[in-house]
C-alpha cells in the first residue's frame, strides 16, 4: 500500500523543513504528524491520535483549530523550538486534485512578531555570529521593530559575551564549524536558541543583497567578515519570513567603544536592567528611572541604560534637554498627556511590513499620528539644543493621518476578510453594495411580514444561517396553516420547521451576493491603503524614534524631581567629585529619607584609589555601586542623586563584587574571582572606573593578602593604568600602603560600638577601620549566643598569645608561615627591582601601626584607669610582633 496523495505533500514539506514542527493547514485546522505529532501532544498537551496515511500503521497525529493557533505557536517557541507555517494556496471548492501547500512563514525564538506574545518594553533581537581570521562579526536585528546593527572585534570570548549581554538575543545563527568554546560559553551564561545554517553566510550577492535591503549601506565600513555576518542574519530573516521586509531599511554600524563598556559582570554586579537575585525589573536601575508612557520610550531607555555615552556633547545635550523640561512642569504635562495615548508605531509599521496588520491596528497608528502636531507645538516652546532638533526633525505624518482617517471606520471589524473595515464615502462601490445590503434587510422584513398576513401564522419568522441560508420558521402548532403549494420544507427540528419559496431564494441571492461582493472589494482596498502607507514607513520610524527619545528625556526629568536628583558637571580631567551621593536604588527600597548620603573624591593623582574598610553589612558594597551607578546616570543624560556632583567621563566600568563559584566550568569561588580580576586587569585603562571588593578573601590569609596588595600595587604603579579604584577589604595590613604607594587612600564605614552591640552608621570617613567586628556581625545575624560566646573566647586567647608557629609540628601551620615568608621574601625582592618604590614587610605594617597608635595618644586628655588599659593593649600588641 503506497502512502496517500496528501501524506506525500506533507513529507515533502517537511523535507524542506526538517528542523521546523510543521503546521500543516486541512480545513479549519492545523494538523502535525509523526514526530512533530508526538512532539507538541507532550509539550501542548493536546490528545494524540492517528491517521490513515498508506502505511501498515496509522500515522501519530494531533491538531489545533487554525483560529487558535498563536498561543499555541508562542508556547512552542518559547521552548526552544521553530514552528514553519503550511497553508492552503488555492480555494479548496476551485481546485483540482490535490489542494497547493507551501510554508508561508517560520517563527523561531528570534523572528517571533507578534506583538500579542512579545514584552512591551524589550526589544526582542535575533544575532547572527561569524568568526573568521580571528575577527567576530556580530550582527543584531529585531523584526518587530525593523532595527538591525552591527559590528565587529578582535576574536575574544569575553568580548563576545559583553556585546551579547547588551542585546540578550533570543536566537543565535552560527555556522556548522564555530568555535565550540564559544558556544559553551554563551550556553553556560544565557539562555537562548542556537541555529545552524552551515551555508548562510556565503553569497556571491553578498554585497549586492545588503545593498538592496539598506539604501545606506556604506561599503567602506565593513570589511569581508563583517559583510559576511550581516549577510547571513538577512538571508535567515529572508528565508523565514518568506518576503522582502521594508521596514528593515535602515543598517547601523557600531564600534564597540562608541558607548561606555560594562562587561557582563559588571552588568550582573550593578543590577542595571535586573536583579541579581530574582531576575526582575524591580529594584534594578532601569525601574527607579523609567517613567515613560510608550512602549517605544521603554524600549529606548533600556537601551540607553545598557549603552551610555562617552561623548561630552552628547552628554551635555541631553543634561540640558532634562533640566529644560523640568524647568517647565506645564508644558512636561501636556507633552505628557499627549505622549500617554501614543501606541507602538515601531511595531506598528512592523506589522505593516509583514504584512500581519489589522483595521484596528491601523486606527490605533492614526490615533497615534493625530497627537504628533500637538507635540511638535509644545517642542516649539523649549530652547535647549536637542529638543530643538527634535521639534525640527519630527514629521507629523499628516498624509497617513489623512488617508487613514478618511478611509478605515471608526470601530473595525477585527479581521480584514469580513468586511466593516472601510468608512463610508470612501469607495462609491462600497456605499452601493452596503446599500443593496441594508436593503436587503429591508426586504427581508417586507417578506416577513408578507407571509404572515399571507397564511395567518403571526409567530412566522425569517431566520438565516450559514449553512442554509435564509429560511421560515414555522412552530410545530403551527403547522397546518402552512401552504404546501408555494412553502419547500427545507429542515424538521423537535419544535419547529423550516422553509423556504422561490421568493426568499430571490431575495436571498441578492443580499448574499451583495455581502460576498462587499467583503472581497472591502479587503482589496484595504490592502491598496495598507500597500500605499508601507511607502513611508522609513518616515514613520524616524518620528517613532523621536518620540521614543521625547518620552526617554520626560522619564528622566519627572525621576529628578520626584528624587531630588542634581544635575552633573561632566568633565574629562580625571576628577570625580560626588557630594552627598545616594543608591539610586537602595534608597527607594528602604523608609524615606532613612538613606545616609556620603561624599566620594576621586583624581588621578592623590586619591587614586581608595582603600575601604569596616565591618560586613556596614555599606562598603551599597557606597561602592552607588559611585559606578551615579557616573552611569550621568553618562545616560540623567541628573543623578547626589547634592553636588561633578563626574569624569570613563571609557570602561568594571565591578568584582560578592562570591559565587562556577562549578559547571570547574572553577571555585577563588577561581571566579581571580578570573574576574584578570580580565580587569587586563582591559582596564586609565580612563576605567574599577570597583573590587574583597579581593583575596577566597583563599588563605596570606595568600589573599599577598594578591590584594600585588593588585592596589599593579593598578597604581602602572603609569598606562592609574585608573579610578574602589577597594574594599578586610585586610587591615593593607591600610599601611597610604604613603607608601601614591595615589591610596584610606577610608573606612564609621561604626558605634555599645557594649558588646554594634551600629552601623553608613558614613565614610578618612581614615581605615581599627577592626572587622566580625563577631559582632555574626550575632547580629542570629548566630546562637554559645557560639558567640566561644568565638570572643578563642578570639581573645589568640590575641593575647604568642603564638610560636616556627616550632609547631603541625603542618599546616608550617605551610602557613613558609606562604608569610615567601610573600615577605617577593615583596622584599620587588623592593630591590624597583627603587622609587618603597615597600615594606608584614611584620613592618604592625610595627608601624603601632608606632602611629603610640604618637597619636593624647596622655593629658586621659584619666588614669584609660591611661593603664591603653598601656596594656600596647604592651599585649608587642608581644604579638
Amino acid at each position: 500500500m503506497g502512502l496517500t496523495p496528501m501524506m506525500i505533500q506533507y513529507l515533502e514539506v517537511k523535507e524542506r523543513n526538517n528542523d521546523c514542527i510543521l503546521f500543516f493547514r486541512l480545513g479549519d485546522f492545523y494538523e502535525m504528524f509523526f514526530e512533530d505529532a508526538e512532539t507538541a501532544a507532550r509539550e501542548l498537551e493536546l490528545v494524540l491520535t492517528g491517521r490513515e496515511c498508506g502505511l501498515d500503521k496509522r500515522a501519530p497525529m494531533c491538531g489545533i483549530p487554525y483560529h487558535s493557533a498563536s498561543s499555541y505557536i508562542n508556547r512552542l517557541v518559547n521552548k526552544g523550538y521553530k514552528v514553519a507555517i503550511c497553508e492552503q494556496l488555492e480555494d479548496p471548492s476551485k481546485a483540482k486534485g490535490i489542494v497547493k501547500r507551501d510554508v508561508i512563514k517560520i517563527i523561531t525564538p528570534g523572528t517571533c512578531s507578534d506583538t500579542a506574545f512579545l514584552e512591551d518594553t524589550k526589544n526582542n533581537y535575533i544575532m547572527s555570529l561569524y568568526i573568521e581570521d580571528e575577527k567576530a562579526a556580530m550582527s543584531f536585528a529585531d523584526i518587530s521593530t525593523g532595527e538591525f546593527k552591527c559590528t565587529y572585534t578582535k576574536y575574544n570570548i569575553s568580548c563576545v559575551l559583553d556585546e551579547i549581554s547588551k542585546f540578550i538575543p533570543s536566537e543565535i545563527i552560527i555556522e556548522n564549524d564555530i568555535d565550540i568554546k564559544i558556544i559553551d560559553a554563551i550556553k553556560e551564561r544565557f539562555q537562548m536558541s542556537f541555529t545552524k545554517r552551515p551555508n548562510i553566510f556565503f553569497s556571491k550577492k553578498g554585497i549586492e543583497n545588503l545593498k538592496n535591503q539598506f539604501p545606506n549601506f556604506d561599503i567602506n565600513k565593513f570589511n569581508d567578515v563583517l559583510i559576511k555576518g550581516c549577510n547571513g542574519l538577512l538571508n535567515y530573516i529572508i528565508d523565514t519570513q518568506k518576503t522582502i521586509l521594508t521596514h528593515i531599511d535602515t543598517i547601523e554600524y557600531y564600534d564597540t567603544v562608541d558607548y561606555l563598556s560594562i562587561d557582563i559582570n559588571s552588568r550582573r554586579n550593578l543590577e542595571l536592567t535586573e536583579t541579581l537575585s530574582e531576575k526582575s525589573k524591580k529594584g534594578s536601575l532601569l525601574w527607579v528611572i523609567d517613567k515613560t508612557s510608550t512602549a517605544m520610550g521603554a524600549r529606548m531607555l533600556r537601551k540607553w541604560v545598557e549603552q551610555p555615552l562617552i561623548q561630552k556633547e552628547k552628554i551635555v545635550n541631553r543634561l540640558e534637554s532634562v533640566e529644560e523640561i523640568m524647568s517647565n512642569l506645564p508644558l512636561y504635562d501636556d507633552l505628557k498627556e499627549q505622549l500617554r495615548d501614543i501606541y507602538d508605531i515601531e511595531r506598528l509599521v512592523g506589522k505593516i511590513s509583514t504584512k500581519s496588520v489589522n483595521a484596528k491596528e491601523l486606527l490605533s497608528l492614526k490615533k497615534s499620528i493625530e497627537k504628533l502636531p500637538k507635540i511638535k507645538t509644545i517642542l516649539e516652546s523649549f530652547n535647549s539644543e536637542l529638543l530643538k532638533n527634535i521639534c525640527s526633525k519630527l514629521d507629523c505624518l499628516d498624509d497617513i493621518y489623512i488617508l487613514l482617517n478618511k478611509s478605515i471606520l471608526d470601530n473595525p471589524a477585527l479581521s480584514v476578510k469580513e468586511g466593516g473595515i472601510i468608512k463610508e464615502g470612501f469607495s462609491k462601490e462600497v456605499d452601493e453594495l452596503r446599500t443593496a445590503k441594508a436593503h436587503g434587510k429591508e426586504w427581508i422584513a417586507s417578506l416577513e411580514n408578507e407571509e404572515r398576513e399571507a397564511t395567518g401564522i403571526k409567530s412566522l419568522k425569517v431566520k438565516y444561517n450559514r449553512i442554509f441560508g435564509y429560511y421560515i420558521e414555522i412552530t410545530k402548532s403551527n403547522l397546518s396553516s402552512v401552504p404546501q403549494d408555494r412553502y419547500i420544507r427545507k429542515q424538521t427540528l423537535a419544535n419547529c420547521e423550516r422553509y423556504v419559496t422561490p421568493e426568499l431564494k430571490e431575495v436571498e441571492e441578492k443580499i448574499l451576493g451583495a455581502q460576498e461582493k462587499l467583503i472581497d472589494i472591502e479587503y482589496e482596498l484595504f490592502v491598496q491603503i495598507r500597500e500605499n502607507i508601507e511607502k513611508h514607513i522609513d518616515r514613520m520610524k524616524k518620528s517613532a524614534k523621536l518620540i521614543s527619545e521625547i518620552d526617554c528625556l520626560s522619564s528622566l526629568a519627572i525621576v529628578a524631581l520626584e528624587n531630588n536628583y542634581c544635575k552633573p558637571e561632566i568633565n574629562v580631567i580625571g576628577e570625580l567629585y560626588i557630594e552627598e551621593g545616594r543608591h539610586p536604588v537602595v534608597e527607594k527600597m528602604i523608609t524615606r529619607n532613612s538613606f545616609v548620603a556620603n561624599d566620594t573624591i576621586m583624581d588621578n593623582t592623590d586619591k587614586q584609589l581608595l582603600l575601604i574598610t569596616g565591618p560586613n553589612m556596614a555599606g562598603k558594597s551599597t557606597y561602592m555601586r552607588q559611585v559606578a551607578l551615579i557616573n552611569i546616570l550621568a553618562q545616560i543624560g540623567s541628573f543623578v542623586p547626589a547634592k553636588k556632583a561633578s563626574i569624569v567621563i570613563c571609557d570602561k566600568i568594571f565591578t568584582r563584587i560578592g562570591a559565587s563559584d562556577d562549578l559547571a566550568r570547574g572553577k571555585s569561588t577563588f577561581m571566579v574571582e581571580m578570573w574576574e580580576v584578570s580580565n580587569i586587569l587586563n582591559n582596564a585603562t586609565n580612563k576605567s572606573l574599577i570597583i573590587l571588593d574583597e579581593v583575596g578573601r577566597g583563599t588563605s590569609t596570606y595568600d589573599g593578602l599577598s594578591i590584594a596588595w600585588a593588585v592596589i600595587e599593579y593598578l597604581c604603579n602602572n603609569n598606562d593604568l592609574r585608573c579610578k579604584t574602589l577597594f574594599a577589604t578586610h585586610y587591615h595590613e593593607l591600610t599601611s600602603l597610604e604613603g607608601k604607594i601614591k595615589g591610596v587612600k584610606n577610608y573606612s564605614i564609621a561604626v558605634k560600638k555599645v557594649e558588646d552591640d554594634i551600629i552601623f552608621l553608613r558614613k565614610i570617613i578618612e581614615g581605615g577601620a581599627d577592626e572587622s567586628y566580625g563577631i559582632e556581625v555574626a550575632k547580629l545575624a542570629g548566630i546562637p549566643n554559645e557560639v558567640i560566646d566561644r568565638a570572643r573566647e578563642i578570639l581573645n586567647n589568640l590575641e593575647n598569645e604568642n603564638i610560636q608557629v616556627k616550632n609547631s609540628t603541625n603542618h599546616n601551620e608550617l605551610k602557613g608561615e613558609y606562604v608569610k615568608e615567601t610573600a615577605v621574601s617577593i615583596l622584599d625582592k620587588q623592593k630591590k627591582e624597583n627603587n622609587e618604590i618603597k615597600q615594606i614587610g608584614f611584620e613592618d605594617i604592625g610595627k608601624e601601626k603601632l608606632i602611629d597608635d603610640i604618637a597619636s595618644i593624647d596622655i593629658l586628655n586621659m584619666t588614669p584607669m584609660e591611661g593603664f588599659n591603653k598601656l596594656y593593649d600596647i604592651i599585649k600588641r608587642v608581644k604579638t610582633l
